[in-house]
């Protein structure tokens, strides 16, 4: 049996209620907005693995976040997303885009915990039998997607009328644990299962 796999961290019930209530602000966006209940950070994705691969993944999660303290992780901004490119001023991406941007998304702040603990799990994933699993090269950036872009509505908008969405937040919470989570891909929208919960160093 196959399962689609993907390690994230998940959020506090207040952080998610806040987010969902960031989303009404745009009304006239085209957009898919995630459920409440299934916003997170993913820290990797997998793709789809056999039962064996699934073992191990638990595994070498659970292992490889142990030793690692809880930290905090900071939101600050809704925008667009993903980036282009680096970032031409203070705001980064431009609040109305040019090109058709994927999503709507809540970006964090970059941490060296964070950067340390998905390095980890990812260089002992890439020396493990699951395979598929690339190398990230740039520095790892948490953000959440508060929903995807019906491009084909949204390419109806002149440059100019596109709704602008660049929101500074200021949201944060500690991260205890990290999660391997299933996903299944209904008619509704995706629904995400907790199939590993792996605590970090108390």
């Amino acid at each position: 049996m196959q399962h689609r796999i993907f390690i994230a961290i998940n959020l506090p019930e207040n952080i998610k209620k806040k987010l969902a209530e960031y989303q009404l602000k745009w009304p006239d966006l085209p957009i898919r907005w995630t459920k409440k209940d299934n916003l997170h950070i993913t820290l990797i994705f997998l793709g789809y693995l056999s039962n064996e691969e699934l073992l191990d993944v638990c595994k070498i999660t659970k292992r490889a976040v142990s030793q690692t303290p809880s930290f905090l992780i900071n939101l600050n901004k809704i925008c667009y997303g993903p980036r282009t490119g680096p970032p031409s001023s203070r705001e980064g991406l431009a609040s109305r885009p040019k090109k058709i941007p994927r999503m709507v998304w809540a970006e964090g702040e970059k941490s060296k915990e964070l950067g340390r603990l998905q390095k980890d799990l990812e260089n002992s994933l890439l020396t493990s039998s699951v395979k598929g699993i690339e190398s990230e090269a740039r520095p790892y950036a948490p953000h959440i997607t508060l929903g995807r872009i019906k491009a084909w509505e949204f390419k109806n908008f002149e440059p100019e009328e596109r709704p602008e969405v660049n929101e500074e937040i200021n949201l944060s919470f500690e991260v205890s644990s990290i999660d391997v989570m299933e996903s299944k891909l209904k008619r509704g929208g995706p629904e995400y299962t907790i199939l590993e919960l792996c605590p970090l160093k108390s």
